[in-house]
């Protein structure tokens, strides 16, 4: 898809995988820009893609700045300072901002902030006690198991609850046919294929690193390994123009990028990890509750890439 090729507010609920009413929505709050012909709302690949990059920063809000340089800093500083000033959510899936304006509706007064930093920062957030949900899509190799090992590491001796979102697919974005036939994780490793990689702490980069251990491979032994991208469209596009051979990302996003062709390697546990010692707050209550709703489940429904059958199940208790 072109840059400048004019799009419905249908085709960006599409490309974002949220309800046609969020669009309109994220235009009147002034974080989508938009143009009119005649009386119709039209938007541009570009003001998509910034969207989704200004989203990658914590806006501050009217109560307190309490969440703007989370992205900046991402060794937290150990305080509680969002616990006095608001509710927030950590990961980078649009999921989530569906699931935010869901708990807003659903509770009195309870915003719900959004924290857009990657799987293993957002755990050590929830452990620093700076946020109250983090998302997580994290792969050990040792186990096959996705979350849990990391739950347990990475929150000690702190009692958790793991609750199931959706199955994505991950794998190798490619250029259009393959053309240097990267089928595996050991083609990681040939001298004629450049990657860009994704940043620390995303759930991709473990599963990308965990592979390489597997294989006894060193990062600094792969072209572009140390080239980051800060999101998997980034990284998607990034393929597409000719900047790399070979990204890792899910499913959803090679399906929004032109001349892209996508390789699956792995299905993964998109999942929400909460204390259990704040499951009484009335923003999880909701969150349990809207997870488990035909109401909710619709918005992803027929959306590709997204598996919700266990969607609100509780996976595991730490």
């Amino acid at each position: 898809m072109e840059n400048n090729t004019a799009l419905t507010a249908q085709d960006v609920a599409d490309i974002l995988k949220i309800a046609k009413n969020t669009v309109y929505e994220l235009i009147k709050r002034g974080e989508l820009n938009s143009y009119k012909v005649g009386r119709k709302v039209r938007f541009t690949m570009n003001d998509v893609q910034d969207y989704i990059e200004n989203s990658k920063r914590i806006k501050p809000v009217k109560v307190e700045s309490v969440v703007e340089n989370i992205l900046e800093s991402p060794d937290l500083v150990a305080t509680n300072r969002y616990n006095s000033s608001g509710f927030v959510i950590c990961g980078q899936d649009i999921m989530l901002d569906v699931l935010s304006n869901y708990i807003e509706q659903n509770t009195k007064g309870g915003k719900a902030l959004r924290a857009y930093i990657g799987s293993y920062n957002s755990l050590i957030s929830l452990y620093r006690g700076d946020v109250q949900v983090a998302s997580a899509h994290l792969w050990d190799g040792d186990t096959g198991q996705y979350n849990i090992p990391y739950v347990k590491r990475l929150l000690p001796g702190i009692p958790a609850v793991i609750i199931h979102l959706a199955c994505r697919m991950q794998g190798f974005y490619v250029a259009k046919g393959n053309p240097k036939n990267i089928l595996t994780w050991n083609d990681l490793k040939r001298s004629d294929i450049t990657m860009i990689n994704r940043e620390k702490g995303a759930g991709s980069r473990v599963l990308v690193d965990e592979h390489l251990r597997i294989l006894g491979v060193y990062g600094s032994e792969i072209d572009g390994y140390q080239r980051e991208a800060q999101s998997h469209l980034t990284a998607a596009s990034t393929v597409a123009r000719g900047g790399a051979d070979v990204a890792i990302g899910n499913e959803n996003n090679a399906r929004q990028v032109k001349d892209i062709d996508f390789i699956p390697l792995q299905k993964e546990r998109y999942e929400l990890v909460v204390r259990k010692e704040d499951t009484s707050l009335p923003q999880i209550q909701a969150i349990f509750k809207i997870l488990r709703s035909d109401e909710f489940k619709l918005e992803f429904e027929g959306i590709g890439g997204y598996d919700i059958k266990e969607m609100g199940n509780i996976v595991a208790e730490t």
